[in-house]
């Protein structure tokens, strides 16, 4: 798994992240979504060595990074300090600009740093997601039944962890079958760690809260992501069914957007790997010409 590449921990500040990085070329970042870990990529990051320099870490509170103590707005956890996560490590590695990918709790991460750190983001890619602020001003009954995850997720006085940490295997309930045995075993023991389930809630906590607040506050004051943005959804998930074409949504946010479905179900890195890396690498590919 992930022949060629580095593991390794890297400090970048509040937190240590686990991160595995390989290849050549222009920098880009792959950031994984809820549960998994970064070796979600494991079969797009080999193909996206050939032409990048790839990184992927663990988000702050997932798999093997670092789980800081949380406070009373779930701040720790907000896609804003993930992002802040994600500029350090790539200046620890050595690079000052890049291009960042995320898939589904990881789009907000990606869309968070191209907004709050524009010098840094050469492009944007966006994967089963829209800006928190537009998940929750569309929810509706059908939002409501489909991602009830959100609210249990999101609840304090009776806490989530209980249930999950119960069985874990039977709360995600994922067979495994599109990952290689290696990821398969991270994603297990993600789980199964009571400290990363925790970590995990506070992410949707902090999603109910002060994400959605920083979004509203850029959305008044016009702020905008100022680089080339692709936005990809899984055919065969339910985000176009909820709310319709994303790209529309997302050109509310991003100066210069395109995208397209993959056919898929929502893991798309993990069912459809050649034609994630193809879609990224050619929208990489075509802002280099």
């Amino acid at each position: 798994m992930f022949k060629g590449f580095t593991l390794e921990r890297v400090d970048v500040g509040e937190v240590e992240l686990r991160v595995r990085h390989g290849g050549s070329g222009p920098p880009l970042v792959l950031l994984h979504g809820h549960p998994r870990t970064h070796a979600t990529w494991h079969r797009v990051a080999p193909l996206l060595a050939e032409r990048f320099t790839v990184v992927c870490p663990d988000l702050r509170g997932y798999g093997r990074s670092g789980k800081p103590p949380t406070d009373a707005e779930h701040a720790p956890y907000s896609k804003r300090a993930m992002a802040g996560d994600v500029v350090a490590l790539m200046r620890v590695l050595g690079h000052d600009t890049f291009a960042v990918a995320g898939h589904d709790r990881g789009a907000l991460v990606a869309f968070r740093t191209a907004m709050d750190h524009p010098g840094a983001v050469t492009a944007l890619v966006a994967m089963d997601g829209l800006p928190v602020v537009e998940h929750l001003e569309r929810c509706d009954a059908r939002f409501a039944a489909a991602w009830w995850h959100w609210w249990f997720f999101g609840q304090t006085g009776k806490p989530a962890e209980r249930i999950i940490n119960a069985d874990p295997d039977a709360w995600y309930a994922t067979t495994g079958e599109h990952m290689a045995p290696e990821a398969w075993d991270d994603f297990r023991a993600a789980i199964h760690d009571p400290a990363t389930v925790h970590g995990m809630l506070e992410d949707y906590r902090a999603g109910l809260g002060v994400d959605r607040r920083h979004d509203e506050a850029d959305r008044a004051a016009g702020r905008r992501v100022r680089c080339p943005t692709l936005v990809l959804w899984s055919r065969r998930d339910d985000l176009e069914d909820l709310y319709g074409d994303p790209v529309k949504i997302w050109r509310a946010w991003a100066e210069d957007v395109r995208g397209g479905p993959i056919d898929s179900g929502h893991h798309m890195a993990e069912e459809a790997p050649s034609e994630v890396a193809a879609a990224i690498g050619g929208f990489l590919g075509r802002r280099d010409r």
